[in-house]
């Protein structure tokens, strides 16, 4: 796996100046040095070297600061084997959470922790037990910077491109190369200079030891720039200080290492090194340059100028870019390395810097900062987000002071606001935010579910606040607040609440209710939704509700609120509406949805949704809103409502997922509208029968993004298209045998709505459907003169509109209403039952009665199907069985269902009316099936299914990866493990330890250590025995039904063991950590 530095390393450099550097490159360095060495010496010295380099393999657990979470590998090597130290960069020990392992020549691998990273250079420490290595003898390589010369012969010895072993050779060319700029909003190293050899390094080779013929380590390869084979090597000498400090602090490798402070100052400046031609440009003086040239080292050819310096840092208003250093404490400074000398030196203490601005002698006098209290060593976890103090790396780059509220990763509760990484916070709930106290502070007093305002700036609009409503969690799709400081004695980082919980969550009312008390129960103890932090007030919505005086005094109030609520929206536009337009638009609803990215299940690809739902019952005490299933995919979602009748947002819950049909119901308080919203807002009427007819005129309505209703009239050009949606490459939901609605016009493929009659009643949902479309054959015609590589087809998601018609949504709302057979679901504080759907688990699809005559079908079943249905003149197929119903193995591919129960059938429709009359009566939910087989008619028993429309109500993260119950869309394929097939990993998290091991989505984990985990609650009892640390053999069979069997460690310090359930009782996700690692025993 490429190391993600190495990746992004590049520079750019400006035309001229560039070209003059490159020119004059071998001129300004010492002289060349001849190079002696033999084929023999430099086998002798790689035989030394190679076994001190190892294979490191990082996991960053968390995104912080400059780094992502991610996993990969790169190269260190043995500095000192008694301490058992290793050398590598900086950006492979990570200034953030890392887990690390060293692997040694001869395959023994040994766990290595952070022991120091530089705030600034490109290098850091990791440390080992040395009594770990037993059957290897190495020894430690030896660092000799002062040995970098320009001419000299050098192999670099590392894990290139991902191998073990990998030897590049190369000669040094530069040693005053400007430190490489890898990205403007990561980690670059500054005020040094590095040194360049055309050795093209690549990918992996971070960290590796750049050595001479007498095998020293002369510099450390760092980076490089994959256009010219370029390499870049950080010098040694600041490698040398630091390694110092650490042999000073102990003779031998201990668990607990004693914390060693490596003094190291800065003014928050960035100085380059330019030449003279380029600083008497900038107006130096000639007596100045003299005396500059006859006090620094023979060959000089530039001194230091200041390129930007940090607002708020020692220089700040003292220092300006252009400023050119003459001296520092009255001594003449030319370079990097004794400037850095003298500030390490002088941490908390005063120096005196003499510049030259425009030709004009100054001296300032400033106080030189402790770098490390500018570097951040603690950081908030909070609903996904890693927030900590902005570190001088980032506040160099986006020019910010160091120390603000800095937004590393923005998590579920921030992106959700649209907060980007790398956004400074500067007001939460109205008050200030300058430091993270402050901000901890704020979210203390927070309840779940409360709305709040946020205000944030971000690096590329440094001059403009935004300004967003942030959402508190109200589901546990998270564990509570955190905070992790770095502990550098075990090299680890601790990990304690961030506050005391102290969320006040609204108690519904837990009763039965019978189906007459759904139309006025109402929850007299609060909202359940979080809508509490809404203008509308809850107590004076339930005063109004629950007096009858009281509303009878406010009808007229509200009568007049309604009136002017119309008048604002347009006497013209009203005017120019149809009668369908005025009668749905109280009734249509704009939908806001977001999936946690911590339970993205079933497939679901996209964490925001949005599209128009229509309400199907309203009342006091509950609404219903009617939606497609690529608005609404998952349970596990946080949805937010906007009405076109009142302006108002407010949350829903999703109560029900059709298993067939595109279409899903969500709940919202009615109370949460207040008393001019509930009078406002009104239910559809829905219109199932007579079905849709082509020709029939209707009128498409919907909302766009303004919220204002928009129409059209329109025809049915086919009230019975069938639809043929292929699986996609991460099975999610997929409509299968319905029947959809074709237009001769709409609005394209973004709007949704509904059909209407003339009269405004509701014929069909015109919804939005997901698919999947090849970009291979596309890419292909747009270019031709392109070369496609081999494995270069992708898919990409499309998304088209039809109608759906309400016949389906009618029955699942009567049998709400009217009281469910299933299980019992906690709406606004009333429980109620909810119906199950009872399906036949086969996915079929049409022929065509010419086709089927072709494949033998008799002409008398042909004549009674057309009989049937004149129209469609069509007979069902079978396309396969979903996998584990009680279908599978009865019926086959390419069975043609000719009748069922004696009755022939023609339509899906016809399934479904067959299906729902065994609810009704006593057949034991079989089928008497009539089908067509290789030219023979057969007569088959086949059972059907019940499913609720709950979807998927738990998951487990176990290392990293979200596991669950198979979802019908994996089911669809037809293949389910024998071995056991009740823990389907959905998703993985980066910078866990199924990253780093490659346990990836798309696959059943059967067995673990031997132990079969047939399902959820098994695969819990297996991974609960498991200890910390502790190397996990598992078993697992993929999508394709090919078997695998991996090692993983578990962590179960940044990654413990969680469980995520659906509570029907209380209508709340809640989360339960089944394993996790006490700090205080580590």
């Amino acid at each position: 796996m490429e190391d993600p530095m190495e990746r992004i390393g590049s520079e750019e450099e400006s035309g001229l100046e560039s070209t003059i550097k490159e020119d004059l490159s071998m001129e300004i360095d010492p002289p060349f040095k001849e190079n002696v060495a033999t084929a023999e010496d430099w086998r002798k010295a790689l035989n030394k070297v190679v076994p001190a380099v190892v294979v490191l393999r990082t996991t960053a657990c968390r995104a912080f600061d400059t780094e992502s979470a991610s996993a990969g590998s790169a190269t260190g090597f043995v500095v000192d084997k008694r301490r058992g130290i290793i050398l590598t960069n900086r950006h492979v020990v990570k200034p953030g959470p890392v887990v690390a392992e060293a692997m040694f020549l001869n395959r023994e691998e040994i766990t290595v922790h952070p022991l120091y990273r530089d705030p600034v250079h490109d290098f850091g420490f990791f440390r080992y037990d040395p009594n770990a290595i037993q059957f290897l003898d190495y020894e430690e390589i030896p660092l000799a910077p002062e040995a970098a010369c320009v001419g000299l012969e050098i192999r670099v010895v590392g894990n290139d491109s991902g191998e073990k072993v990998s030897i590049l050779a190369g000669t040094i060319a530069r040693l005053d190369r400007d430190a490489p700029q890898y990205t403007k909003d990561g980690y670059n190293d500054f005020n040094t200079f590095y040194l360049q050899a055309a050795s093209g390094t690549k990918g992996g080779s971070s960290g590796s030891p750049v050595i001479d013929w007498q095998g020293r380590a002369v510099a450390l390869n760092a980076g490089g720039k994959t256009t010219t084979a370029s390499a870049f090597f950080l010098p040694l000498e600041r490698v040398v200080r630091a390694l110092k400090f650490f042999q000073k602090g102990g003779e031998s490798y201990t668990s607990k290492w004693e914390v060693v402070s490596i003094p190291r100052g800065t003014l928050q400046t960035t100085f380059l090194h330019k030449g003279f031609d380029e600083i008497r440009r900038l107006g130096l003086q000639s007596e100045t340059e003299l005396m500059a040239r006859h006090a620094s080292a023979q060959g000089e050819t530039g001194m230091l100028v200041v390129d930007s310096v940090v607002p708020g840092g020692p220089a700040h208003n003292h220092l300006e870019p252009g400023d050119v250093l003459v001296r520092v404490n009255r001594e003449v400074i030319t370079q990097f390395l004794r400037l850095e000398t003298l500030l390490d030196d002088s941490v908390e203490q005063n120096i005196e810097l003499e510049i030259e601005r425009g030709g004009t002698p100054l001296s300032v006098q400033l106080v030189v900062q402790d770098l490390h209290s500018i570097t951040p060593a603690h950081f908030l976890e909070v609903s996904g987000a890693v927030i900590h103090p902005l570190s001088y790396q980032q506040a160099r780059n986006f020019r910010f002071q160091c120390g603000l509220v800095y937004v590393s990763e923005p998590g579920y509760m921030l992106s959700r606001a649209a907060v980007p990484r790398h956004a400074i916070i500067k007001k939460l709930a109205g008050e200030e935010i300058s430091k993270l106290e402050d901000l901890i502070s704020v979210l203390s007093k927070l309840s779940q579910g409360s709305r709040v305002p946020l205000e944030y700036i971000s690096y590329t609009d440094h001059h403009r606040r935004k300004f967003v409503l942030v959402t508190v969690d109200r589901h546990e799709w998270y564990a509570p607040p955190q905070i992790y400081t770095r502990d550098d004695s075990s090299g680890l980082w601790t990990v304690k609440p961030a506050f005391q919980l102290e969320f006040m969550l609204p108690s519904g009312v837990n009763v039965e209710a019978t189906p007459m008390e759904h139309i006025h129960a109402y929850n007299h103890q609060g909202l359940t939704d979080g809508a509490t932090s809404m203008e509308t007030s809850s107590e004076h919505a339930s005063a109004v509700l629950h007096s009858q005086n009281e509303t009878v005094m406010l009808e007229d109030t509200i009568a007049k609120e309604n009136v002017l609520l119309r008048d604002g929206q347009g006497a013209a536009a009203v005017a120019n509406a149809s009668i369908a337009e005025r009668v749905i638009e109280p009734t249509l609803v704009m939908f806001e949805v977001h999936v946690p990215p911590s339970c993205m299940l079933d497939g679901v690809h996209s964490q925001h949704f949005s599209g128009t739902g229509v309400i199907i019952y309203h009342s006091h005490s509950m609404g219903l809103v009617a939606v497609d299933k690529n608005t609404v995919a998952v349970s596990s979602s946080d949805v937010m409502l906007s009405f076109a009748a009142y302006p108002i947002e407010i949350p829903g819950e999703v109560v029900f997922l059709h298993p067939v049909h595109n279409f899903a119901l969500v709940a919202y308080d009615s109370s949460a509208l207040g008393p001019v919203g509930v009078s406002a807002v009104q239910a559809a009427e829905l219109l199932p029968d007579p079905a849709l007819r082509r020709g029939d005129s209707v009128y498409l309505v919907g909302l766009n993004r303004s919220l204002q209703a928009t129409s059209r009239k329109s025809v049915v050009t086919n009230p019975c298209a069938t639809l043929n949606i292929g699986s996609a490459d991460c099975p999610r939901y997929r409509a299968t045998n319905m029947e959809v609605v074709e237009l001769d016009t709409d609005f394209g493929s973004a709007f949704s709505g509904v059909l209407t009659d003339e009269h405004g009643r509701v014929r069909a949902i015109w919804a939005s459907f997901s698919t999947q479309v090849s970009t291979l054959n596309k890419k292909y015609k747009k270019k031709r003169k392109t070369k496609l590589k081999v494995g270069s087809n992708t898919s990409e998601d499309h998304h088209f509109v039809r109608g759906i018609p309400v016949y389906a949504i009618s029955q699942v709302l009567h049998n709400i209403i009217s009281g469910g057979n299933g299980p019992h679901l906690l709406i606004n504080g009333v429980k109620r039952p909810m119906p199950l759907i009872r399906i036949l688990e086969v996915e079929l699809y049409r022929t065509l009665l010419s086709k089927a005559r072709s494949f033998g079908l008799s002409d008398d079943w042909i004549q009674a199907l057309i009989k049937k249905d004149p129209v469609r003149r069509q007979v069902l197929r079978v396309k396969g069985c979903l996998a584990g119903s009680k279908a599978e193995n009865l019926l086959e591919q390419g069975d043609m269902v000719l009748a069922v129960n004696k009755e022939p059938v023609t339509c899906f429709r016809d399934i479904e009316n067959v299906c729902h009359a065994l609810d009704i009566g006593e057949s034991g939910g079989e089928l008497n099936m009539t089908i067509f087989r290789q030219g023979r008619e057969l007569d088959l028993v086949v059972g059907t299914d019940v499913r609720d429309g709950n979807g998927t109500t738990r998951v487990i993260n176990w290392c990293g990866c979200i596991v669950q119950d198979p979802h019908p869309a994996v089911r669809a394929l037809g293949f389910l493990p024998e071995e056991g097939h009740g823990v389907y990993v959905a998703r993985w998290c980066r910078g866990s330890p199924v990253h780093r091991y490659g346990l990836y989505a798309l696959q059943w984990i059967v067995e673990v250590n031997g132990k079969p985990t047939p399902d959820l609650d098994a695969f819990v009892n297996v991974t609960k025995e498991l200890e910390h640390g502790e190397f996990v053999r598992v078993r697992t069979i993929h999508l394709n039904s090919k078997p695998r069997v991996l090692t993983l460690k578990q962590d179960l310090h940044y990654w413990p063991t969680w469980e995520l359930r659906f509570d029907p009782e209380t209508a709340i996700w809640h989360r339960q950590t089944i394993k996790a690692l006490d700090c205080q025993n580590l």
